[in-house]
């Protein structure tokens, strides 16, 4: 065995490689110029580049060593072959011995029959396959790992030249692509469920300004206030847009994003600048990018939202005063956006018929763009890593909301599982929507109330649609998170008073007040801690800052007007806590009557069941209380001492496990013996599994997610709930990890639709 000779200079040979591919002649004998340097410089016999054409066929383009004639003759089908190795898998393969390795195929046309090592690595641009470069020695020649790094280098410099279309026409190009190289997988963040087929068309706000220095700041300043106004009048008209004006998501969203644009310190800012100047152009682009630079260390989630928000308003005033548009006029019929990060009016610019999902490099659940999206009912994933240097515009996309995933280019058994998966799913929500109407009802009679969780109105509006019987848990610090201040009582009472209008008599329970950990407000310094879930959060914050409980339920009596609703105070860990927050309440209710106001109809005061220390103090809360709500998604992750927002330990422990159904169990039956109503609330009650091992436990109302509504309520009328309850009682008594596949098994053994 011999060792590599060695290179005479990788950066000599990258400039060789760059004078040649921009140099005269035409493209074949550039690239045949090509592997002549790269075969002199790697101290190789041969130096090969194969080309994907159409078929997931890789053609000989050109080479130095092997048989000339073999140039455009000699095919290998990806997969076959080492060549077709390489394409594959996308990965580079050094060989000292390629003749014994199981892929080595031999073409006798080529006479490589002599050539005993091989060293190939992918052609590459953006992710895509465009081809192989290989090299080839007539020893058993070690290639170094210094080597393999150098020829992948040179191969991303030939991939220019593939990529120009000089070599395979583009449209054969296109078309090869998708074939040619396995799928790759980006793991996100789910923003929201469900599962899309597309075309990437990949968002592109940039818009290049071409001209820094203005020439009569007064003209530029004129500019500014026509873009200005230009832009408000365009967010006007997308809010009075006749489809999105029934919807009361949108409209929190883009009135709080509206606001943003009327932000007077960032119009100020532009207005120094021109002055300063600056075209108008430069000017915002110089304010975007100060402010980029002071926010971009922030790790708050609502400021870094704001951030995405200003870019939006930013690209927007951009579009106004250049005319350039950011969406394109021709669309694919199933468009999959994919971004860095964007604002909610980004968004909604692109065809609602034709948008099937979104893909983003950052984003959060609370972003607004996440908002708009799930109103959308679209699956979002975020959190992407390098979703934009892996994705090529008219790249085929599988969006996975559900498993948090993105596949790009996936192969065809992919697409046909998900068309199949989709077809399911569409007769599945046939079925549901049939149940609408229909009570939930076990088979052998026994009621379940099934209630909604909410957070703004649009969720409100799914009662209707689902035929849930009321809302079992309004958050209401959402609409505090959408907003840039803190939002004063008649706003509060407005939007409270809106969610009471939708409902239309049915049951809402309003949730005060729960933020700190995961749920900041960019206006109130809220604690963090090294623990911040257990933390200074919900009803803490709102006993040491009486008066912003005192105006939430201020405005929630003044939003009834008579009518009934019920209220909990989240995370009691004792019962002064509730003491304190119900005597509150009491002034805030005695007020109201002095001022002549309307008591309302029934008020029921409930607490919310989340720290465990709560449980050995129920039987004096269940004198006080009118319900309670178990809160399974706090109360599991403090029982297991398990961040559930940790990927380390957040699926650790399972939530249909002993220890955690005894834990309910018990509350169960105190609730009952004191005839006190309970529900459970956490994200539990909203899986048909879970959803029926609560039934088994006693519990008859739970609170959840609309989409979950159909499926809980086609698995309670196909359940017999009496011969249940023996069977879960008998779980307790076990002590392994989890009873999920014995309530699995239980479900199949009897038909039931979990």
């Amino acid at each position: 065995m011999v060792q590599a000779a060695g290179w005479s200079g990788s950066r000599l040979l990258l400039k060789r490689l760059r004078d040649v591919m921009a140099g005269p002649g035409a493209a074949q004998a550039r690239l045949d110029q090509t592997v002549r340097l790269i075969a002199a410089d790697m101290v190789a016999e041969v130096c090969s580049a194969y080309l994907l054409r159409a078929g997931e066929v890789l053609e000989l383009f050109a080479t130095e060593g092997l048989a000339k004639e073999a140039v455009h003759q000699t095919r290998l089908r990806v997969g076959e072959g080492l060549v077709g190795d390489i394409a594959a898998h996308a990965r580079p393969l050094a060989l000292s011995d390629a003749w014994t390795h199981p892929s080595f195929v031999y073409r006798p046309e080529t006479g490589e029959d002599i050539y005993r090592s091989l060293m190939g690595v992918p052609i590459q641009r953006g992710g895509h396959l465009l081809g192989v470069l290989v090299v080839q020695n007539r020893t058993m020649r070690l290639y170094t790992e210094e080597e393999v790094e150098t020829l992948e280098t040179v191969a991303m410099v030939l991939a220019e030249m593939v990529a120009s279309g000089e070599l395979v026409d583009p449209a054969e190009a296109s078309s090869a692509l998708a074939a040619g190289v396995s799928p790759q997988r980006i793991d996100g963040v789910r923003l929201n469920g469900g599962l899309a087929i597309g075309q990437a068309v990949l968002h592109s706000p940039r818009i290049t300004i071409r001209q820094m220095v203005a020439e009569n700041p007064a003209q530029e300043m004129t500019r500014i206030r026509d873009a200005m106004a230009g832009m408000h009048s365009a967010l006007d008209d997308l809010l009075a847009a006749e489809d999105l004006a029934p919807s009361g998501e949108f409209r929190e969203v883009l009135e709080s994003y509206r606001m943003f644009a009327e932000d007077r310190g960032w119009m100020a800012r532009i207005g120094e600048a021109v002055r300063g100047g600056l075209t108008a152009e430069a000017a915002v682009q110089k304010v975007q990018n100060d402010m980029r630079a002071r926010l971009r260390e922030t790790t708050d989630p609502y400021l870094r939202e704001r951030l995405h928000d200003l870019e939006d308003l930013t690209n927007r005033l951009l579009v106004h005063l250049t005319g350039e548009q950011t969406v394109p006029e021709t669309l694919p019929d199933d468009v999959i956006v994919v971004a860095r990060a964007m604002g909610p009016a980004e968004l909604l610019e692109y065809d609602r018929r034709r948008l099937r999902g979104l893909v983003l490099q950052e984003g959060s659940p609370t972003s607004h763009v996440a908002i708009v999206a799930r109103a959308l009912d679209i699956p979002v994933i975020g959190h992407a890593t390098d979703v934009l240097d892996r994705v090529e515009w008219g790249d085929p996309l599988l969006v996975d909301g559900d498993h948090a995933l993105v596949l790009i280019r996936p192969n065809e058994q992919a697409v046909q599982s998900a068309r199949l998966h989709l077809s399911r799913r569409a007769e599945q929500r046939a079925t549901y929507a049939a149940l609408k109407d229909l009570p939930a009802v076990t088979r052998d009679g026994m009621g379940v109330r099934l209630m909604l969780n909410a957070g703004l109105p649009i969720d409100v509006a799914h009662l209707e649609d689902t035929g849930a019987d009321g809302i079992g848990l309004f958050r209401t610090e959402i609409p505090f998170m959408l907003r840039s201040r803190y939002p004063a009582v008649a706003t509060q009472a407005a939007i409270y008073g809106e969610v009471l209008d939708i409902a239309a008599g049915k049951p809402v329970v309003f949730r005060t007040l729960d933020i700190g950990g995961d749920k900041q407000l960019s206006y109130f310094a809220a604690a963090t801690g090294e623990n911040p879930a257990m933390g200074w959060r919900a009803i803490r914050i709102s006993l040491d800052r009486p008066a912003m409980l005192r105006d939430q339920l201020r405005a929630l009596i003044m939003a009834a007007n008579g009518r009934s609703f019920g209220l909990m105070f989240p995370m009691i860990a004792e019962i002064d806590e509730f003491d304190r927050a119900r005597a509150i309440l009491d002034k805030e209710l005695a007020r109201a009557e002095r001022k002549g106001l309307k008591r309302p109809a029934e008020l029921t005061v409930g607490a919310m069941l989340e720290v465990p220390a709560l449980i050995w103090q129920l039987d004096p809360l269940l004198q006080r209380v009118d319900f309670v709500s178990v809160g399974s998604n706090d109360l599991v992750q403090f029982l297991f001492a398990a961040d559930r927002g940790s990927p380390e330990v957040g699926e650790r422990y399972d939530v249909l496990s002993p220890p955690v159904l005894a834990c309910l169990k018990q509350i169960v039956e105190r609730a009952r013996a004191a005839a006190v109503p309970l529900t459970l609330c956490g994200e539990m009650a909203g899986r048909p599994l879970e959803a029926m091992a609560l039934i088994g436990l006693g519990f008859r109302s739970m609170s959840m997610s609309p989409a979950s509504i159909g499926p809980v309520k086609a698995m309670a009328r196909s359940l017999e709930a009496g011969s249940l309850a023996p069977f879960v009682e008998r779980l307790i008594g076990l002590t392994s990890h989890s009873v999920r596949e014995q309530l699995r098994a239980f479900a199949r053994d009897r038909k039931v639709a979990v």
